[in-house]
């Protein structure tokens, strides 16, 4: 790119142009410096995390691969990361696309009716009324109690 005429200080000089102060002496700089220690603790889980994701040589997935956030922590610190956040594994677990296996059924709420019909909307959702008590309106819902549901 320097070969072409771009170098640092004309591609400098065009973002200054534009408003954003960029020295040619700060982005030398910043290449110079050592990645930060979040950046290499982080490369160093991604490390764990890619090799989770290759099969063995039946072609089969790792189990840990499911884990959620709270296992693989754990995993992790028995892997030689004990002092890792969960954010930390929160984090970077999103980053690599990797989700936990959801166990355990959907609560249904509503069971609808064989016929499939529901009540019409007599007030076609206009709920201004001209006094008090003209249009009286209901709601069922849902609500879970220990006993079962009402």
């Amino acid at each position: 790119m320097r070969e072409a005429g771009h170098g640092v200080e004309s591609t400098s000089d065009v973002l200054r142009s534009q408003g954003v102060a960029v020295a040619p002496r700060s982005y030398r700089a910043r290449r110079r410096r050592a990645p930060s220690g979040r950046a290499v603790d982080d490369a160093a889980i991604i490390d764990v995390f890619r090799q989770l994701r290759q099969r063995d040589a039946r072609g089969l997935q790792r189990p840990e691969v499911l884990y959620g956030r709270r296992k693989m922590t754990a995993s992790l610190a028995r892997k030689g990361f004990p002092d890792v956040s969960k954010h930390t594994v929160d984090r970077l677990m999103r980053d690599e696309g990797m989700a936990s296996v959801i166990r355990g059924r959907k609560t249904t709420t509503t069971i609808p009716a064989k016929d499939g019909k529901r009540a019409r909307d007599l007030l076609n959702r206009d709920l201004t009324a001209p006094f008090a008590n003209h249009f009286w309106v209901t709601n069922f819902t849902y609500v879970a109690t220990w006993s079962g549901f009402v």
